[in-house]
Formats: structure tokens, C-alpha cells, sequence
């Protein structure tokens, strides 16, 4: 049975779903082998953007001090930029902002990693490069307009300054290549548990089923899913999150890591589509980065959301629809700090393999709300 679609809250500016195309390189850096093939191909098609200017020092916690490596958080965004190919399938333009950021966590003793998604309406003080951007009087600033302002670098210098994370690198993606990316393995299945309809946005439908599979432009569409359900950056978060679960699946399986020929074509797209801080532009520089992700069980890579909720004002109120962090996301934020394990903040987390507990009544909810399967 289909589920109502509310009439969707009327949004400033261009809303749009595209967090999995940023995250794709989530799933690279799983399986190293990914960018051994043609890497000077590869290295070719890979662009250097600005050196991030750090505002906080790296700081290895007492506990890692006796271990190897140190943590790494890699910062991953993804642009609504309509530059490229393939870009502009909705017929809407861009504005240039962030459309996505997701912190990837890699613990120091590289036996997990977490992934921390922050909503793009989030509204967070404003740093030296979002100064004057302030939004409607607030003296606070929309989380995406740092990308606008300055880039990625900009965006770098709000995740330290307003979270106190240390960033160690960089990757942007957009739209431009992300069809030829699930192409490239086959494509991917998911699970869709009652049908989602979006007339207006992207123009399709999907159909409910335990293993739906999206080929290329299917994906696309179903990423980019718009006025569905609440219509809430919060829920395309959740099904964003599920689906590149879904993709890790697919990748480290053996019907994928067997075939050389699908890694390249995924290694060759994914590549067109990124720029990264000038230190890792290098196709052996993502490899390095790749292989340290190379021993992580899957069932240890978690997904989670920013702590937030949204404003709770009148209509009339210049934050409605706008969204507000949460104490608990700066405690989130110190636990990435700290590189201490999720803990509570597991609770409603999406990862690729098969937990030993089924999901409680609050997490089967958020699933049911965002439209995935919980």
C-alpha cells in the first residue's frame, strides 16, 4: 500500500538529495584494490582544490599513543553544482553550496569507522570565511553556506571552529559520474518497504520490495528523492545512509572484488568526479588512505546523524524548517575527538553488515519515517 506524501514545507533555495554521490569515496576507501588499475589514468582525472588552513591543532588521545597510526578524520562533501554531465536531471540549478557533509571517522587501530552526517540547514555560528552570511538576522549561518563561500577549505575551518575536530583531508564530489558508478558494479539493491513517490521532484516511482534493484539513473533518482514522506533533509539522510550501506555490500563482495574490469569503470568514474586537498590529489595517495580501511570488518563501519532537531518555532519565525544542533552532537563530536567507540550514539545507526539484535521501536520508526527498512 502506498504511504501519503505530506505537502512538503517551503524551502529557501535548492533542496536537493545527493548525499550518496559525496560518499561514494566512503565506499572506495574499503576496498583499496579499487585504484591499483590504470592509476595513471586515474591520477589524471583527479582535481586539487585549496589547502585546508586549520583553526585547532591535531591532538592523539592518551590511549593511542602506544599504537602505530593515528586517528583520521577525512571530511566528505558533496556539491549541487549542475556543472558536469549528467548534472542537472531534475532540471533545477545549483546553488553552489554543500549539499552534503559526512566526517568519515577511521579509529588509530583501524578496526572501525564511523561516519557522522550533518544536515545541511543546520544553522551553527558563523567563522571567518561564512562572516556576513549570517542568515535572516539570526547571527547564525546555514551549515551549506560555507561551501559557497569559500569552498572546502571553508567548510574545513566551520568543522573545526564550531566542533573543535581536527580535519586531516578533504574530498568533494558532485553529481558527474555517479550513474556510471553503481553502473559499474552491476548496480545495487535495496530495500524499499512501501512505495515512494515523488511526482514533482525527480519524477518517479519506486516500488516496494525486500531487494529492489537500481541500475545507474535509477539510483540517481532514488538518492535524489525530494518531496516524499516529511520532505525532510533528516529522512533522505537516513535513506541516503542505508543505500550506501547497500553499495558497501555490493563492493567487498565476491561477484564485485573478482572482477577487475567493474573496479577500474567504478575507480575511473568515481575519480572524474573528486577533488580533494592538494596533499591527496594523487591516485597513490588514495590508495595509501585506501589501505588503511583494508582490515575493517563491515559490520564495523557505522552511520550516524548530527544530533538535532528541527527548530521549534511558528511558521512566521525566520528558523522554521531550519535545523538546530543538539547538545548531545557536541558530545558525539568529542567522542570523535577522543576516537572512543559510538556507544548510545550506535542506537539508530545504519551499518553494512547484519547486527546480532534486531532494531528497537524508536530506531524502526526513524526507519519507517525516512522509508527504509529498518
Amino acid at each position: 500500500m502506498s504511504q501519503p506524501s505530506p505537502a512538503p514545507r517551503p524551502r529557501r533555495g535548492v533542496r536537493l538529495a545527493t548525499v550518496v554521490v559525496v560518499t561514494e569515496l566512503v565506499v572506495a576507501l574499503v576496498t583499496a584494490t579499487v585504484v591499483y588499475a590504470g592509476w595513471r589514468r586515474l591520477d589524471a582525472n583527479i582535481r586539487a582544490g585549496d589547502t585546508i588552513d586549520h583553526v585547532t591543532q591535531k591532538q592523539v588521545p592518551e590511549q593511542d599513543r602506544q599504537v602505530p597510526d593515528e586517528p583520521l578524520n577525512i571530511l566528505v562533501l558533496g556539491t549541487d553544482s549542475r556543472a558536469g554531465a549528467g548534472d542537472a536531471i531534475d532540471g533545477e540549478k545549483g546553488c553552489n553550496c554543500s549539499d552534503t557533509t559526512i566526517l568519515v571517522h577511521l579509529a588509530a587501530d583501524r578496526r572501525s569507522a564511523y561516519a557522522v552526517s550533518i544536515p545541511r540547514d543546520a544553522l551553527v555560528k558563523p567563522v571567518d570565511c561564512t562572516r556576513g552570511r549570517e542568515y535572516a538576522g539570526t547571527g547564525l549561518v546555514e551549515w551549506n553556506s560555507a561551501y559557497s563561500a569559500g569552498g572546502a577549505a571553508c567548510t574545513a575551518e566551520q568543522l573545526e571552529q564550531d566542533f573543535h575536530i581536527y580535519v586531516d583531508d578533504y574530498v568533494v564530489l558532485d553529481f558527474n559520474g555517479f550513474q556510471n558508478m553503481v553502473s559499474a558494479i552491476g548496480g545495487v539493491d535495496v530495500c524499499i518497504p512501501f512505495e515512494l513517490s515523488d511526482p514533482k521532484y525527480a519524477k518517479v516511482t519506486f516500488q516496494p520490495g525486500p531487494s529492489v534493484h537500481l541500475d545507474g539513473a535509477r539510483a540517481l533518482a532514488y538518492v535524489r528523492l525530494r518531496y516524499v514522506l516529511s520532505g525532510s533533509d533528516i529522512g533522505r539522510i537516513r535513506r541516503q545512509q542505508v543505500f550506501i550501506s547497500s553499495m558497501v555490500d555490493k563492493l567487498v563482495s565476491a561477484e564485485t572484488l573478482t572482477r577487475p574490469d567493474r573496479l577500474f569503470r567504478f575507480a575511473d568514474a568515481l575519480t572524474r568526479s573528486i577533488s580533494t586537498n592538494p596533499e591527496i590529489a594523487h591516485v597513490r595517495s588514495l590508495t595509501n588512505l585506501a589501505e588503511q580501511f583494508r582490515n575493517i570488518d563491515v559490520r564495523h563501519i557505522r552511520f550516524v546523524t548530527l544530533p538535532n532537531r528541527i527548530y521549534d518555532v511558528p511558521s512566521t519565525d525566520v528558523r522554521w524548517g531550519r535545523v538546530q544542533v543538539l547538545p548531545a552532537a557536541y558530545r558525539l563530536m568529542r567522542i570523535v575527538d577522543q576516537d572512543e567507540p559510538l556507544g548510545v550514539f550506535t542506537r539508530g545507526s545504519v551499518n553494512p553488515g547484519h547486527d546480532s539484535k534486531p532494531p528497537g521501536a524508536r530506531a524502526r520508526a526513524a526507519a519507517a519515517a525516512a522509508g527504509v527498512c529498518a
